[in-house]
């Protein structure tokens, strides 16, 4: 059985979420930074190993016009360091807005850690797919 990963790929973080095994539950797994590079691409693919991962969604913010933007470019880009995996590309306008109210709702303070936000948007990317395939 195997897992599905979901990366919020950010400018200085990448959020991460996991699915369980039935792929029907999202679940915020950590944030990487993303700076080194090449470091933040070994820790999420050790996290996808030991994860028995074989699909990694992957957050691309499309602008409200539904056009690329660099931002979009950027994430594509960063997927590509991930080849081994089936990539899915999934459309993430909003996702960030909505992680902050999800923790809002849930009294969790994210203002000293951004990273909540990115693991949050993760976990809201893979329910997104998730209920696409069910």
């Amino acid at each position: 059985m195997d897992k599905i990963m979901a990366l919020d790929i950010g400018t200085k973080r990448v959020g991460v979420a996991l699915s369980d095994y039935l792929h029907v539950v999202a679940n915020g797994h950590s944030y990487v930074n993303r700076i080194p590079e090449n470091d933040a691409i070994a820790v999420i693919k050790k996290i996808a190993l030991e994860n028995n991962v074989k699909k990694i969604v992957v957050g691309v913010p499309y602008n409200m016009d539904g056009t690329k933007g660099t931002q979009a470019d950027d994430c594509i880009n960063f997927s590509k360091n991930f080849s081994e995996y089936e990539i899915i590309q999934e459309d993430e306008r909003l996702t960030s807005d909505l992680a902050e109210e999800n923790l809002r709702n849930r009294k969790i303070n994210f203002r000293k850690d951004k990273g909540l936000v990115d693991i949050e948007s993760a976990c809201i990317i893979l329910e997104q797919y998730l209920s696409k395939i069910k």
